[in-house]
């Protein structure tokens, strides 16, 4: 599915794409309220799904081919901070309406298709539309081991928090608008976070700042464990434990791309996008098993668990591997736009011998 993605964004362009996949989600959100059924539910949410997904793809690879290795992981981190806030916000939504009625579904359907204006109505120039090479996931990984992994470990935590994080608030007998509070904080790290640890991460080797922000959740994570009220000091560490663990995936994103050539961006996105999907699908269910087995409190330290290991493999990688030569990075020349309200970049990729993978 995610290589016939990259073909039609060659085919018809991004802002296209773009417009036909937000109409989509748009009229699914809708659908969700007219049928109460778990069947319609179930192929919605996978068109759902599938719509969102795309949307990644097109604003990720149009990103990448507009950033060079030096600015990337600010860039990414703007990205995943704007994309964050939102998820944010939209968690006090619970706050406006009851989820039981029809007029969330309405506001969402709303949001969706006015999100896509400014997109129609742009006149920055999309990447020009090159011929690409595909980029399957074992090509991926023989360019970057460590994206692959990063991508798979910070997914999966993602996944569970976004998916279970609630239940384990309501689990511990929050109120809704607790339950709110405590995803919006995690959000909200999440959401201011990215931007320091990838503008760091542009000026030293990634894979540090990764393990760095690992670690760093992990210890949080473990204090948040042993807390069973809500309070503003667990409201603070869900602020800390989601700003150093959601900001993981504009880090491996910037890391992945940093091994890859310009014709390789979009399809690379695709490919990404489809291991953080599959990884997402198994995250909130293995959670399920592991809260039955051990209980409720032990939520976070399967969050730590989980993020140690990425820590761990991170800073044992960078100690062993060396980072990625300057001499076999993109060579990305910054041209001012026709236009003063933005830039483009034009690559010009130099083709060396294959760097040991980092």
């Amino acid at each position: 599915m995610f290589g016939f993605i990259p073909r039609l964004i060659q085919r018809v362009g991004h802002i296209r794409i773009f417009a036909a996949v937000s109409a989509l989600a748009s009229v699914t959100i809708l659908v969700h309220s007219i049928y109460i059924n778990p069947w319609a539910w179930a192929m919605m949410r996978l068109l759902t799904g599938f719509a969102f997904s795309t949307i990644y793809v097109v604003s990720e690879s149009w990103l990448n081919q507009a950033s060079s290795n030096e600015n990337r992981g600010q860039i990414l981190a703007i990205y995943t901070a704007i994309l964050l806030s939102g998820i944010c916000a939209g968690q006090f939504m619970l706050n406006i309406a009851s989820p039981a009625g029809y007029e969330l579904f309405i506001l969402i359907s709303v949001m969706v298709s006015v999100a896509a204006v400014p997109i129609l109505l742009s006149i920055i120039p999309t990447p020009p539309l090159e011929e690409t090479e595909r980029v399957s996931m074992g090509h991926l990984w023989r360019r970057t081991p460590m994206g692959v992994i990063g991508i798979v470990l910070s997914q999966w935590v993602s996944s569970i928090v976004f998916g279970m994080g609630a239940v384990y608030a309501a689990k511990l007998g929050f109120t809704i608008f607790q339950v709110a509070n405590f995803m919006g904080a995690i959000m909200a790290g999440g959401m201011i976070f990215p931007w320091p640890l990838g503008k760091l991460s542009d000026q030293v080797d990634r894979r540090w700042v990764m393990g760095f922000s690992c670690l760093a959740a992990v210890v949080v994570a473990i204090v948040i464990s042993f807390e069973e009220q809500a309070s503003g000091k667990l409201y603070f560490l869900a602020f800390m434990f989601g700003g150093f663990s959601l900001s993981l995936y504009s880090l491996v994103v910037a890391l992945t791309n940093d091994h890859l050539r310009p014709k390789e961006i979009i399809p690379a996105s695709g490919t990404v996008i489809l291991i953080a999907g599959l990884t997402s699908i198994t995250g909130p269910i293995s959670a399920v098993f592991w809260l039955e087995i051990f209980g409720v409190q032990s939520f976070f330290i399967l969050l730590a668990s989980c993020l140690l290991l990425l820590g761990g493999i991170s800073i044992w990688r960078v100690l062993t591997i060396p980072a990625l030569p300057a001499e076999y990075k993109v060579q990305s020349v910054l041209q001012a736009a026709t236009v003063p309200v933005g830039t483009v970049l034009h690559v010009d990729e130099e083709i060396a011998d294959e760097p040991k993978a980092a």
